[in-house]
């Protein structure tokens, strides 16, 4: 894959899981990457792994004057900004019964609006780059219902449709504006607070767990943190100038139907 020489890029939830990875291939691929978390040590701690043409900055995706900070910084840091990728994101578990306003909140807060604030915050810059890449992270949830998932469903439902209508507005200028849904992956954060959760209900070990998700993926595996980032770089690469609007399912085939009375 092909990354345009010297992107300016600004990665969220850059200081751990998908986003942790992608700024570092972005970097890798010669860009240059402010990385933005709430966590001022997490954000700090990878842009030093960075180094040169890396900037760390700590802002709330869910406040409109830290994101725009964070743009603003970026721009004047590295001259424009033209890279975007929304990966910040939190996850909730529980009934229906037991989910909290609060629970409600806080997972559309930041999974839908804080997503909407960063988009918004970022679109002057990535217009007038001429160049423009949006890339955000979706989920499996957000292609079909999972119990027990109702406010993590609703925003990643929600972030696709986001990313949709983006596409839709800021194609005149030439950005493009595409999801990615990965089915979970044990070995980021959310992947382990989803794994625990499944120890706990099943009374199995980690291990077992794994070995029968992988066994329930068509493909036979559980998917890694490297198959969600090969898919965002190519939604950010050259190759993928001419699609927008596109939501990529990362899942190894697990959206795929079954015949009914069937295995």
């Amino acid at each position: 894959m092909r990354i345009a020489a010297q992107r300016k890029a600004l990665v969220t939830g850059g200081g751990s899981g998908f986003g942790r990875l992608i700024a570092h291939r972005l970097h890798a691929a010669g860009a240059a990457v402010t990385v933005v978390d709430v966590d001022a040590d997490g954000a700090a701690e990878v842009a030093g792994e960075l180094g040169d043409r890396a900037l760390g900055v700590t802002a709330d995706v869910r406040s409109p004057e830290e994101m725009a900070r964070a743009v603003r910084t970026t721009v004047e840091r590295f001259g424009g900004l033209d890279t975007l990728v929304v990966s910040a994101g939190v996850f909730h578990i529980g009934s229906l019964e037991s989910t909290t306003e609060q629970d409600w909140d806080r997972t559309l807060g930041v999974n839908l609006k804080g997503a909407f604030i960063t988009v918004q915050a970022a679109a002057a810059p990535l217009r007038s780059s001429g160049r423009g890449r949006i890339v955000t992270i979706g989920s499996d949830c957000g292609r079909r219902g999972f119990a027990r998932q109702v406010p993590y469903t609703a925003s990643k439902f929600g972030l696709i449709g986001l990313t949709e209508s983006v596409a839709a507005e800021l194609a005149p200028d030439g950005v493009t504006a595409n999801c990615v849904c990965p089915v979970g992956v044990p070995t980021t954060g959310m992947g382990q607070e989803v794994l625990d959760w499944k120890v706990r209900q099943a009374g199995e070990t980690p291990e077992a767990i794994m070995k029968a998700t992988a066994r329930t993926n068509p493909l036979g595996r559980n998917a890694s943190e490297d198959d969600v980032a090969d898919a965002v770089l190519f939604l950010l690469s050259e190759q993928a100038g001419f699609l927008t609007g596109v939501t990529l399912d990362v899942d190894g085939g697990a959206h795929l139907g079954t015949v009914p009375g069937t295995r």
